[in-house]
C-alpha cells in the first residue's frame, strides 16, 4: 500500500495548487487527479448536489486503489467531507478549510478580509470558524462569484480577470484589512495579480501547504508514506481533456496526459 496513489480533487483547477504543494513536500507519492470542470463551479451548487460529485470521485478514487483521499476544494469539503469519513472510516481523508487561525494571529490591524465563494461563507463550517478562532478580530467576508470561471481559462493576466479582482479587494483595502485568506483553492494562482494590487504589507494566507502537512502526518502516522518510488501523476477531467491538457503547463508547470472522467 505504500506505492498506492493519493486522490486529489476538485470542482476544476483550483486544486491543482494543492496538488503541486503536496508533489513538493511528498515527490515519492504518485498522485491522481480529477478536475471536475463540467460541473463548476461548485460555489453555486446545493450541498446534496456536491455531496453526490464527491460520492462519484471518491468511488472512483477506491477503485483506483488510491491510499488516501484529498477533497482540495473549501466547498466540496464543507459539503461532502463528513458523509465521505463516515462512509470510508479507515481511508485516511484530508479536507479544506480557510485559515482563520492563522489570519486572525497575523493581523496587526485587527481587521482579516475573506475572499471565497459564496457556499463556503454561508456555510455552518465557517461561521464555526470565526467563532473558534475570531472572536477578537474583526472579518470582513467577500464572495467571488465569477472568479473560479475566469482562472478556469488559464488566463491569468485577462482585463476581465484583473477588473473582477480589483472589484472584490477594494472593500477589503478599504475596510482595513491588512491580512486576506484566499478561501478557494483556485485563489492562490492569482497571488502575482495581487501583488500587483496590493500593498506589501498586506499578507495573503492559504491552506495548500497545512494540507499536504496534514497528509503527510495522517500517512505516516498509518505507515503509508512512499518510500524511493518512482512517482507518476495521473489526470482526468469531466470536462475537456484538450483545454485541461493545454492550461497544465501554466497551472502545473509540466505538461501532461489527460483523460476523460465520464462518471
Amino acid at each position: 500500500m505504500r506505492e498506492a496513489p493519493i486522490g486529489v480533487f476538485d470542482s476544476g483547477v483550483g486544486g491543482l495548487s494543492v496538488l503541486k504543494e503536496i508533489h513538493q513536500l511528498l515527490p515519492n507519492e504518485s498522485l491522481l487527479y480529477v478536475a471536475d470542470c463540467g460541473h463548476i463551479p461548485y460555489g453555486e451548487k446545493s450541498p446534496e448536489f456536491i455531496r453526490q460529485r464527491c460520492a462519484v470521485m471518491a468511488d472512483f478514487f477506491q477503485q483506483q486503489g488510491a491510499k488516501a483521499l484529498v477533497l482540495a476544494c473549501n466547498t466540496a469539503t464543507v459539503a461532502a467531507v463528513a458523509d465521505l469519513r463516515q462512509r470510508y472510516p479507515a481511508w485516511p481523508i484530508v479536507g479544506m478549510e480557510p485559515a482563520v487561525k492563522p489570519a486572525a494571529a497575523a493581523t496587526r490591524s485587527g481587521v482579516v478580509g475573506v475572499l471565497a465563494t459564496t457556499g463556503t461563507l454561508q456555510s455552518a463550517k465557517f461561521a464555526a470558524l470565526l467563532d473558534r478562532f475570531a472572536s477578537d478580530v474583526r472579518v470582513i467576508t467577500q464572495p467571488c462569484p465569477g472568479l473560479v470561471e475566469l482562472i478556469e481559462t488559464g488566463d491569468l493576466h485577462s482585463e476581465a480577470l484583473n477588473r473582477l479582482l480589483r472589484s472584490y479587494i477594494e472593500p477589503l483595502l478599504a475596510a482595513g484589512c491588512d491580512t486576506i485568506i484566499l478561501g478557494c483553492t483556485h485563489y492562490p494562482f492569482l497571488k502575482p495579480l495581487l501583488g500587483q494590487m496590493l500593498p506589501s504589507s498586506i499578507i495573503l494566507i492559504d491552506t495548500g501547504a497545512a494540507v499536504a502537512r496534514q497528509l503527510q502526518r495522517l500517512l505516516a502516522d498509518r505507515d503509508l508514506l512512499a518510500v524511493g518510488h518512482a512517482a507518476d501523476t495521473q489526470f482526468w477531467t469531466s470536462g475537456s481533456p484538450e483545454h485541461l491538457g493545454k492550461i497544465l503547463p501554466v497551472l502545473w508547470n509540466k505538461s501532461g496526459v489527460v483523460r476523460s472522467f465520464a462518471l
